[in-house]
């Protein structure tokens, strides 16, 4: 399970440094594949292991191909994944057309979320966790039927 937000430095070719943590189990359980494709609704890319994206790919072979919502869901999000192999030191290249597409230049948030990380341009997590702020705050999320019973 990946988890918390980390800052990582990209360089000049592109290549990020996957925190130590991680490296070992992608390694191993992953054969050191991720697969990288944009987010459906965010301007920051996805980042999957391998045995991950394999269920993504699952559920999108049930898609249609005929219907023209469900198609251009599937254009997206498998038109731009790429496979990435982490090297000996543990990075990984973006290529630079999802570079492009998320913003990234040097300075960069690798995230956490479960099963995948999203990869944000640093100023744009930031205002992503300053909008997200907001909307719990105005929010009564006891009206939220599966928030309301969730506790910390």
């Amino acid at each position: 399970m990946f988890r918390g937000a980390s800052a990582i430095n990209m360089d000049a070719k592109g290549r990020i440094a996957i925190p130590a943590r991680y490296r070992d189990a992608l390694r191993v359980e992953h054969a050191g594949t991720v697969i990288i494709t944009v987010d459906i609704e965010a301007a920051c890319l996805l980042i999957y292991p391998l045995h991950e994206w394999e269920q993504i790919e699952a559920k999108l072979r049930l898609l249609s191909d005929t219907d023209p919502l469900e198609r251009s869901f599937k254009r997206k999000l498998l038109g731009h994944a790429q496979d990435c192999e982490l090297d000996s030191h543990g990075r990984i290249v973006i290529p630079p057309a999802l570079r492009s597409f998320a913003s990234l230049e040097k300075k960069t948030m690798l995230v956490g979320l479960l099963n995948k990380f999203e990869l944000w341009e640093e100023s744009a997590w930031q205002q992503q966790m300053d909008d997200g702020n907001t909307l719990i705050q105005s929010q009564d999320l006891a009206s939220n039927e599966r928030l309301a019973y969730f506790s910390l």
